[in-house]
C-alpha cells in the first residue's frame, strides 16, 4: 500500500510565503499598543485610537469610532474612510491590505480574516488577500468576511453570517455560506 503524504509543520516557513510589511521593531511596538490601548476593554477612550493608527501607518478618515476590545493585525495595511464604526470585540486580521469605505459598520464580534494556508501543500504555506468593504456595507454581529472578498456599496451581511464570495451592492446576504435574501432599501 502506497503511503500518502502528510502535513509536515516543522517545515513551515512562513518567511518564504508572507512578509508582514514591517520591521521588528514596529511590529513589537504595535503588539503593545494594539493590547494596551485596542484590545483592552478597560481603555474605553476613542478619540485617541485613529491618531495611533495613522502614526503605524493607517489611512483614516474623519469621525471614526473605534471601540473598546479591538483587535487589529497591521494597522500599516489598514484603510479606513470617514465616519466608520468597529465595534466591540471585531478582530481585522488583516494580513493583506484591507479597505473600510466611507459609512461602514462593523458591529460586536465581527471577523475579517484575510489569510489562510494552503492545505494541499505539505508545508502549509501562508496566503493572503485584500479585502474591500465598500461605502455604507454593515457587517453584522459575529458575522465573519474572508479573504478576497468585497462587500458591494451598502450591502449588508447579517449577524452571524459567513462571506465567502463578494456581495452584491444594496442586498442583505445571510447564512454559511452568504447568499442574498432581500434587496437594502434606504429612505
Amino acid at each position: 500500500m502506497t503511503q500518502r503524504p502528510t502535513v509536515d509543520l516543522s517545515r513551515f516557513d512562513n518567511s518564504r510565503s508572507f512578509h508582514p510589511g514591517a520591521g521588528v521593531l514596529k511590529r513589537t511596538l504595535w503588539y503593545f499598543v494594539n493590547a494596551l490601548i485596542f484590545q483592552n476593554p478597560a481603555f474605553p477612550f476613542r478619540s485617541p485610537k485613529p491618531r495611533l493608527l495613522r502614526l503605524f501607518g493607517a489611512r483614516v478618515g474623519r469621525g471614526v469610532v473605534i471601540h473598546p476590545s479591538v483587535n487589529i493585525k497591521f494597522p500599516w495595511r489598514l484603510s479606513i474612510g470617514d465616519h466608520s464604526w468597529i465595534g466591540q470585540r471585531v478582530w481585522l486580521d488583516n494580513l493583506d491590505q484591507l479597505t473600510i469605505g466611507n459609512h461602514v459598520v462593523i458591529s460586536q464580534g465581527a471577523m475579517i480574516i484575510q489569510g489562510s494556508h494552503d492545505y494541499k501543500k505539505t508545508d502549509y504555506p501562508t496566503y493572503t488577500r485584500p479585502v474591500i468593504l465598500e461605502d455604507g456595507c454593515w457587517v453584522g454581529a459575529g458575522a465573519i468576511v474572508t479573504l478576497g472578498v468585497t462587500m458591494g456599496s451598502h450591502s449588508v451581511l447579517a449577524a452571524g453570517s459567513l462571506a465567502s464570495k463578494d456581495l452584491e451592492p444594496y442586498m442583505i446576504h445571510q447564512g454559511n455560506p452568504a447568499v442574498p435574501v432581500r434587496e437594502r432599501v434606504i429612505t
